[in-house]
């Protein structure tokens, strides 16, 4: 079983800040939903509230950045691309401000339906020039995010992990980093967020069942590294399996794809994802489950790129979970 751990984010953030005067707390009212309500009560010389407002947030960063200082934006992804994108864009990405946008509830990790979850934010984010973006798939890696979006001599976006997380690695989230998890000779599985939580599942089962599986897990999108992704496809015999919590279109599907074509690697590729859809309000097993983002819908997929059927089913992949069912005690809530 995974050690659970509740509000990595918050302690994470406020031990880093308190070692660097000029880190400044930026919210838009959505102060205790982002973790950091404990941080503006014990330090409110450091937190700022912008309010409901988004794009004066977002501006008002650009001009923290240029005074010097490293604000960290603190929202749901959707209200720090989808609102505010001409003030993200002139404000922040153009002049390469060091501003850090921690976007909460990535993709189907909320019940609130199309307004708060952000499916498309990393193909949105990826396409702006001098943006990095990272993502968290553990409570280690939460715990670690801090520091490394605030490593990057530019601007950042973040997906984070909010609410009771499960530990799954024992070392920091690096930028570039790519996390080998096994190695195998038959599937190539790319995973990241939440969903490597799902591929640890299936790998499980599918290594019962004699499937040699290679499992990646990414922390970075941007910048993607196209090069380690083509040598472990090279290594493989039957494919390629994307599995993310975001649109196909623009995220680790594409970027794969785009990875392949380029270096010209003839490679099956199965990319697991929401398919030109808006997700709706649900708990997040149901909504990976509906959606085709969880451990079954992988070994499927596996089963298609193999020609062989496994006779994994859901209780073959319940037996062996590597944690405690938890999303009864996330914070998914608004």
């Amino acid at each position: 079983m995974a050690e659970i751990v509740n509000r990595p984010y918050a302690r994470a953030f406020e031990e880093y800040a308190l070692r660097h005067d000029d880190v400044l707390c930026l919210s838009a009212d959505l102060t205790s939903s982002c973790e950091i309500d404990g941080f503006r009560d014990r330090h409110p010389e450091r937190f700022l509230s912008l309010g409901m407002a988004e794009q004066n947030m977002m501006s008002f960063a650009g001009g923290l950045g240029m005074a010097g200082f490293r604000p960290f934006l603190h929202s749901f992804g959707v209200f720090l691309y989808r609102r505010p994108y001409d003030q993200l864009v002139a404000s922040v990405a153009y002049p390469r401000r060091r501003v850090r946008l921690m976007g909460f509830l990535p993709g189907v990790t909320t019940p609130g339906g199309m307004t708060h979850q952000a499916i498309e934010d990393v193909a949105v984010m990826r396409t702006l020039p001098n943006m990095t973006v990272l993502e968290a798939g553990d409570a280690t890696e939460v715990e670690s995010l801090v520091e490394a979006a605030d490593s990057v001599d530019g601007p950042v976006y973040c997906r984070v992990l909010r609410g009771a997380v499960p530990r799954l690695f024992d070392t920091p989230l690096r930028v570039g980093l790519v996390r080998e998890l096994s190695e195998g000779s038959d599937v190539l599985v790319v995973t990241a967020g939440i969903t490597t939580e799902e591929a640890l599942r299936a790998r499980a089962a599918l290594g019962r069942a004699g499937v040699s599986v290679r499992h990646l897990h990414l922390t970075t999108h941007k910048p993607f590294d196209a090069a380690r992704i083509v040598e472990h496809a090279a290594s493989v015999r039957r494919g390629v399996v994307t599995l993310e919590n975001h649109l196909i279109a623009g995220g680790i599907g594409s970027q794969v794809a785009e990875a392949l074509a380029e270096a010209g690697l003839a490679r099956r590729l199965r990319r697991l994802g929401l398919r030109d859809t808006y997700a709706h309000g649900g708990s997040r097993p149901y909504l990976m489950r509906h959606y085709g983002l969880d451990a079954l819908a992988l070994v499927r997929a596996v089963e298609e790129l193999t020609g062989e059927r496994t006779g994994i089913g859901e209780e073959a992949l319940e037996a062996v979970r590597i944690e405690a069912v938890h999303s009864a005690v996330k914070a998914e809530a608004l």
